[in-house]
């Protein structure tokens, strides 16, 4: 009587594990890299378009590649963008900001090289011509403790027809004039759609604020929200924090 014995199965080693790790974190980092990266909104500076608390998918290939483009911070030297493009007005702009490049910061570009803006008793004007704008009722504007305060919506259509919504907390709101500036090569004017409440192009660097955003900056445009968690919810038992889960807002897109 004969016997036949299988043969043993090679023991997986931990040279090939620890590669096989390495390669899948390179794919996920490659992919970060060229495709798109997933950001969180920590504060009300984009509402009512952008609430606190939502994540949001960033994709990279619409403006090419440079040194922001890169998945984590690393301290490389600067370089012309790869398949470089211009954003369109009124695009939601994910960028490094001038301040840290550490900090990912998200705003609406709403003038390019070449445009001459300002801000005039509220209202944008963009190469000496007012930006239309219509009133559109009232929304609440949360704040970062998760509560709400009164705020007039209205809606701005800018050169080429983009249409998006902003948030008016006040009457006279501190950066409601500005000096006419004209956007220089390779920089960009971007504001938030909450406007008493965005440190933004209207604001230098210095003081906290954006400054003339460089091109080389950017990261991406925001064209999906994948999720959103109202931080109100914290105030209530942790039992009670999967209500505060924005269903409405899962793979919805941004204008």
């Amino acid at each position: 009587m004969t016997t036949t014995t299988t043969p043993a199965k090679p023991q997986r080693t931990w040279t090939r594990a620890i590669g096989e790790i390495a390669a899948a974190f390179l794919i996920v980092m490659a992919g970060k890299a060229a495709l798109a990266e997933p950001f969180y909104v920590p504060s009300a500076s984009m509402e009512p378009t952008l609430l606190i608390g939502d994540a949001l998918l960033a994709s990279k290939f619409p403006y090419g590649y440079g040194t922001a483009s890169l998945p984590m911070n690393v301290s490389v030297p600067t370089s012309a963008r790869l398949f470089g493009k211009l954003p369109a007005r009124g695009d939601v702009v994910v960028f490094r900001w001038p301040g840290d490049t550490s900090q990912a910061w998200v705003k609406r570009v709403i003038a390019l090289p070449g445009d001459r803006v300002q801000m005039r008793d509220g209202r944008l004007w963009l190469n000496g011509n007012p930006v239309p704008v219509s009133a559109d009722g009232f929304g609440d504007a949360e704040n970062e403790d998760g509560g709400t305060l009164p705020a007039a919506r209205y809606t701005e259509t800018l050169p080429g027809g983009h249409s998006h919504t902003f948030f008016k907390l006040r009457t006279h709101g501190a950066l409601d004039n500005t000096d006419e500036i004209t956007v220089p090569a390779g920089r960009l004017f971007v504001m938030g759609d909450n406007r008493d409440n965005s440190a933004d192009s209207r604001v230098p660097v210095a003081d906290g604020g954006v400054g003339l955003l460089p091109v080389d900056n950017l990261v991406g445009r925001v064209d999906t929200v994948l999720g959103s968690w109202d931080i109100a919810a914290k105030h209530q038992p942790i039992w009670n924090w999967p209500s505060g889960l924005r269903l409405s807002r899962m793979f919805s897109s941004v204008q």
